[in-house]
């Protein structure tokens, strides 16, 4: 495949301008659209590197910037205080990923396969995507790597129109595991095509090389490598029908 290109694709939403990253090998080739929802941190060089490797693989990838272009966190306590307001408000949250989906699939300078789109994220980002299911998005399918799993009105769900993987860390403390039934009703009352993976021995962050808090926030080779087999073979399937 050709070499990796990431670009800046800035746009307005809610009166403020924000600044995400297309990801894509320019070959000329039809791709796969996918939007990454990256975790609290934002738009950070380690969140491109997952775009870039995802990318690699035969995807358009677009890196979501959540916060706005000039809200870059550069510590928890900023993230903390850049990511609640969206937790808080749904509504918002889905509003801005609904626009970067549409910033994605309206952009001009990478081909895309018609109709195949997904969502993916991490943490934060990973509850960003289900939200986007959950808005009755058209996507193929959407992903969560350790993200939580809670949503103001679950009845939402029968939104929801192509598959769902939530892959989750067994021991995650940031997860609360009654969330983990709640979501599996949820799910199963709206009749979704649903799955959840619980990996033993990872916690949280277990997909980030960076994350290196003994029992909350560490990661897992293994799991990691595991998740992301189990996200592209998903791909792979809603992709193919």
């Amino acid at each position: 495949m050709s070499k990796v290109i990431t670009e800046s694709l800035t746009y307005r939403c809610s009166g403020q301008t924000f600044e995400s990253r297309l990801v894509y090998a320019q070959d000329g080739l039809p791709r796969p659209a996918l939007i990454m929802a990256p975790n609290w941190m934002g738009v950070t060089p380690g969140a491109e590197r997952i775009a870039q490797e995802v990318a690699s693989r035969g995807y358009v990838v677009l890196l979501v910037d959540l916060y706005g272009q000039t809200l870059r966190p550069s510590n928890a306590d900023e993230a903390l205080a850049a990511m609640m307001p969206l937790k808080d408000d749904r509504n918002e949250l889905r509003k801005r990923m609904n626009e970067a989906l549409a910033q994605l699939l309206g952009q001009s300078r990478v081909v895309l396969a018609p109709g195949k789109v997904a969502a993916f994220g991490f943490c934060f980002g990973g509850c960003c995507a289900l939200e986007q299911a959950r808005s009755g998005a058209d996507l193929k399918a959407a992903i969560s790597f350790h993200g939580t799993l809670d949503t103001p009105d679950e009845d939402d769900a029968k939104h929801i129109k192509g598959a769902v993987l939530v892959l989750h860390g067994a021991q995650d403390p940031l997860v609360p595991k009654e969330q983990l039934p709640a979501f599996e009703a949820e799910m199963s009352a709206a009749d979704v095509d649903w799955q959840l993976t619980s990996y033993g021995g990872a916690v949280h962050s277990f997909t980030d090389p960076d994350a290196n808090v003994p029992g909350k926030n560490q990661y897992n080779r293994k799991v990691s490598e595991r998740a992301f087999a189990a996200m592209y073979n998903l791909l792979d399937e809603v992709f193919a029908r």
